[in-house]
């Protein structure tokens, strides 16, 4: 199919057509082979003037905290509000056919169904932030066949998975009532990226989740009053909440998405949701050149020639990494 036809039937198509339309878009656009890279970015220019309308939402949380079942109850709680919605999950790769495990999409029973929400498993393949390569495009697809509301859910919780408050307008961050020390979570650097906090499963042990939530809100108070207040993520306009939720019984979901439209609202309103979004395309364009070099400085004949023996001499203690480094991309330079 080419990128006109794709992009007549993400625009214009009608319910199936248009699903069907989406979900080979971004097939297109997660393709390695350089034919469909040409044709991906001939369908990303033509897609971006309908793009910049839905709001980003970005969630993350440990294994087991109920990320996929929250989604399905926020999901349909949207939908009954008269939004469209699209989930992008993030799975985990599986070490055989290296495609999406499929998980959180088998768990979105009743949401994956309804024709108002389109939901898309993409395997992390080992990516750095738990978060697919081509997120940020599936994401402009998706906007631009109309779905105003974007979640993407990545794999878990860490210092190398913050990717997706990268390319979101609002950062989640999902918690246990048992969860432990929360301090552990602002070293991590994890907690003080959250614009929002739930704490999930809230009604197994209602005494544990209020006084989660009383630390976590301590907590959230330490990295604007010590160190230096000025980088503080958050500024006096808006402080990170900490909510409780239940997303099996459907609990505390419309306060949720209270915060998440007084959030939006004030963000918008002061202009860091449009400075948020041009830092964030200033970042991805960046990202896109220091994968490219790295994948062509991999490619160039010199360097494949050299690599085994510099691999070789750098394991066994011979030449130093840096200097084998070095000695690399020397080789790459002289022979442009």
């Amino acid at each position: 199919m080419t990128a006109a036809a794709l992009f007549d039937g993400v625009v214009h198509g009608r319910a199936a057509v248009q699903r069907r339309a989406i979900a080979k878009a971004i097939t297109l656009l997660e393709s390695t082979r350089a034919e469909h890279r040409a044709q991906a970015d001939e369908l990303l220019t033509a897609l971006l003037p309908h793009t910049g309308t839905a709001f980003r939402l970005g969630i993350s949380g440990t294994p087991g905290v109920g990320k996929s079942t929250f989604i399905e109850a926020l999901g349909l709680h949207l939908i009954g509000l008269g939004h469209r919605v699209a989930v992008l999950a993030v799975d985990p790769s599986s070490s055989v056919s290296g495609g999406a495990i499929l998980g959180d999409k088998t768990r979105m029973e009743r949401l994956s169904v309804h024709e108002k929400a389109y939901i898309r498993p993409s395997p992390s393949s080992g990516t750095l932030g738990g978060v697919a390569e081509k997120t940020r495009e599936a994401m402009l697809v998706c906007e631009a066949a109309g779905h105003d509301l974007l979640i993407v859910e990545t794999v878990g919780v860490g210092q190398s998975e913050l990717a997706v408050a990268g390319m979101t307008d609002m950062f989640v961050l999902m918690q246990l009532p048992h969860a432990g020390d929360e301090l552990q979570a602002i070293k991590k650097g994890v907690m003080e990226w959250a614009d929002l906090v739930l704490i999930n499963k809230a009604d197994t042990d209602p005494h544990a989740a209020t006084q989660a939530q009383a630390q976590i809100r301590s907590s959230l108070r330490l990295p604007g009053q010590h160190g230096r207040p000025e980088n503080a993520r958050h500024g006096a306009l808006w402080q990170p909440l900490v909510l409780q939720v239940s997303a099996l019984q459907g609990q505390g979901v419309d306060r949720f998405c209270a915060a998440v439209a007084q959030f939006r609202a004030l963000q918008t309103a002061n202009g860091q949701l449009v400075a948020r979004r041009e830092r964030q395309a200033l970042a991805w364009m960046w990202e896109r050149i220091d994968a490219g070099l790295a994948r062509a400085f991999r490619e160039h004949p010199q360097v494949k020639s050299l690599l085994p023996r510099m691999q070789a001499d750098v394991v066994a203690g011979r030449v130093a990494a840096s200097t084998a480094a070095r000695t690399l991309l020397l080789a790459q330079a002289t022979t442009e």
